[in-house]
């Protein structure tokens, strides 16, 4: 059941981020412009779609600093699994945050947390395709969640056991894909049959590992997370 009420700005705000933030990445990729450019016009985006909606309610300032602990939290959980390649529990925290605080915030926090763990792990023209992708994350979480499908206060194991299948599959069927497609417009310089099947041939092992990490993240710590959200 859709538990929120979806009003012109909702839309306003779903349309930045569906159609304008991809069109600025592909924009940007095509131009071949900084990707720090890039990536702040993501960020610009991000946030007005955050707040076309944020003060159509009435906010409490809590949520804004609990949106900026989780920003942080999730860049930490990315960096303290470094040295474990492709194992990356941040998304499991940015899907979280859609889930608690709605579509939007999950949308903002996966692409701030995206830009800011670059700067550890190192920015790049991947840089705002991987804002994107975390971004739908998030924004996908939220959505789930206001539709009833995802429960923002897990009763039992089987709520939890959803969580975990949903983190590992969106990982598998649509974050990871997205962030595969990135390598045609920054690296590969044809794109015949042959060359879309190893790439996204190449890219399922990785996918399977990020989306065990986000499952397993969400098996620990979604019901917790939630509960105190």
């Amino acid at each position: 059941m859709n538990t929120r009420k979806t009003n012109w700005r909702f839309w306003l705000s779903l349309a930045i981020m569906m159609l304008l933030v991809p069109l600025a990445v592909v924009l940007f990729t095509r131009l071949k412009q900084s990707f720090y450019l890039s990536g702040l016009t993501i960020i610009v985006l991000t946030i007005a779609a955050f707040f076309l909606h944020f003060e159509s309610r009435k906010p409490q300032a809590r949520e804004l600093v609990l949106l900026a602990v989780l920003c942080a939290l999730a860049v930490a959980s990315r960096a303290a699994f470094g040295f474990v390649p492709h194992f990356k529990p941040m998304l499991a925290i940015v899907m979280l945050t859609g889930i608690a605080f709605g579509p939007e915030a999950g949308f903002l926090c996966g692409a701030i947390s995206g830009f800011a763990s670059n700067f550890i792990f190192g920015q790049g023209p991947w840089t705002p395709w991987q804002m994107f992708a975390y971004g739908i994350a998030g924004l996908l979480a939220g959505l789930l969640a206001m539709w009833g499908v995802l429960k923002k206060t897990p009763k039992g194991w089987k709520d939890v056991i959803v969580l975990a299948v949903f983190g590992f599959l969106a990982i598998l069927v649509i974050v990871g894909p997205l962030l595969d497609t990135s390598t045609f417009f920054t690296m590969a310089t044809t794109y015949d049959t042959a060359a879309v099947l190893a790439v996204y041939a190449a890219g399922v092992p990785v996918n399977c590992i990020h989306g065990a990490a986000v499952a397993l993240t969400m098996l620990l710590f979604g019901k917790p997370l939630l509960d105190r959200l």
